[in-house]
């Protein structure tokens, strides 16, 4: 049998499941989304929600990883001994999504690369090559998705600790002193007080409904639930770690990432605007969610000279290390299936499983305009929310509740006289599959 691997300290595995939950979600979506629904006000009640329902969800895969040690259809069927077919069924539903999701993360990935680099020809005088990276073509698409790809692979073939931790040890604190410096510049250039203005001071009119659920949408998909990243990763978690305080953790350095992107995003807009580019309609909406990373920030960057260049490289930069923390932890949930399920080696795994993905975001690449929405609709939309409803459900209601809580006191001995234990069970049962049926309705 597969020996299931580890990391080798609990800072490691906080890292990585930080660094998969820290994504495009993050520094892409979060503050667009805050952007077009009042800011400061979005901000307030999106950090109420992670804690209101996304934590206590990352406790939930946490929890069933660690107990199953194994991957999803291995730890899934544990806590189903009398119905494995439910739990073979869910975990080859969440490889599905995570392959889906992968595919297409992979194209924008691909696309964050040629972003990057193309300032370094910018800078040399080769604007025809600069200017080929940044425009959407087919060449261009496959070459940077599968350079992207590779760079994936190759750190997840390596395993747990000598890959996946060592990588995400070095990357995650890199991606946070890449934020500082560009906040830090972008914060004294003109027009960045007025996005400021917007992110931190509350305009309590812009609270409605919808806000509440777009919050609550991105809450949830922020930390990466559903598609069993943190499960494969709780089951390479300690058993003497502490899930609570681990997830409570894992769930603070995302959300801070969040915060921070925010905070960097939101004033560049304005910078660009006060540079001329156009980021807001005749009605005050946001033009396009979809052109921000791409059109209105390179936008302002080539206001900015040499400098501009600079600074684009940087920030793409960024990017493309908040992707690769994400496609490292995708990536992994059919590797350690494959590893557990048919024997086979982690090498060989990864570069077959990669390779089949690879091939699955060329064929979306070929089909863009009919395949990509549909693939990201399909996954996000679909498959994440209502997996992770059928993971609180069998936590809640069909695993043993003695046995959840002998597993979560393996780290955790008082975990019964605290707050924690008085409220979670129930919550899970009740109140988490109500909320996020409500994300399910609302994006559907």
């Amino acid at each position: 049998m597969a020996s299931n691997g580890q990391f080798s300290s609990r800072i490691g595995f906080i890292l990585a499941a930080a660094g998969s939950a820290i994504g495009l979600g993050n520094i892409w979506g979060f503050p667009t989304q805050a952007a077009e629904n009042g800011g400061a006000a979005f901000l307030i009640i999106y950090l109420l929600l992670v804690f209101v329902l996304a934590y206590p969800m990352l406790v939930v895969e946490m929890t069933i990883g660690r107990y199953g040690q194994g991957d999803p259809i291995k730890s899934l069927r544990s806590i189903l001994p009398k119905c494995k077919l439910i739990g073979t069924s869910l975990g080859i539903v969440a490889l599905m999504a995570a392959a889906g999701i992968l595919s297409f993360y992979a194209i924008l990935s691909g696309w964050l690369v040629a972003y990057f680099i193309a300032p370094i020809f910018s800078t040399l005088g080769l604007d025809g090559v600069a200017t080929w990276l940044q425009e959407f073509g087919l060449a261009r698409n496959l070459i940077f998705m599968s350079a992207f790809m590779l760079l994936t692979i190759l750190v997840v073939k390596n395993g747990v600790a000598d890959g996946i931790e060592r990588w995400s040890v070095r990357l995650m604190p890199l991606l946070l002193v890449l934020f500082v410096v560009l906040i830090g510049y972008i914060l004294m250039q003109d027009g960045a007080e007025e996005g400021l203005n917007m992110y931190l001071i509350p305009n309590w009119s812009h609270i409605s409904p919808t806000l509440m659920v777009k919050a609550m949408g991105q809450a949830f998909f922020s930390l990466s639930l559903g598609t069993c990243s943190i499960m494969v990763y709780g089951s390479y978690l300690q058993k003497d770690a502490n899930i609570p305080k681990t997830g409570a953790q894992v769930a603070l350095l995302d959300t801070g990432v969040a915060f921070l992107a925010g905070l960097l995003i939101l004033p560049a807009m304005f910078v660009a605007q006060k540079h001329g580019v156009t980021i807001y309609d005749g009605a005050g909406q946001l033009i396009s969610s979809g052109s921000l990373v791409f059109d209105v920030l390179p936008a302002m960057f080539k206001t900015m000279g040499v400098m501009g260049n600079f600074v684009a490289m940087i920030f793409f930069f960024l990017m493309v290390i908040a992707a690769l923390t994400s496609s490292i932890s995708m990536l992994e949930i059919p590797i350690s299936t494959a590893i557990h399920q048919q024997h086979r080696s982690r090498t060989r795994s990864t570069w077959s499983i990669g390779l089949l993905i690879t091939f699955l975001s060329a064929i979306i690449i070929f089909n863009f305009s009919t395949l990509f929405g549909l693939v990201i609709k399909i996954t996000t939309q679909y498959a994440q929310p209502l997996l992770s409803l059928c993971y609180a459900l069998l936590l809640g209601w069909v695993w043993y509740r003695k046995s959840v809580l002998e597993e979560i006191k393996q780290g955790y001995p008082e975990v019964e006289k605290g707050v924690f234990w008085k409220i979670w069970p129930w919550y899970i049962r009740i109140v988490c599959p109500v909320l996020m049926a409500m994300v399910f309705v609302s994006s559907s």
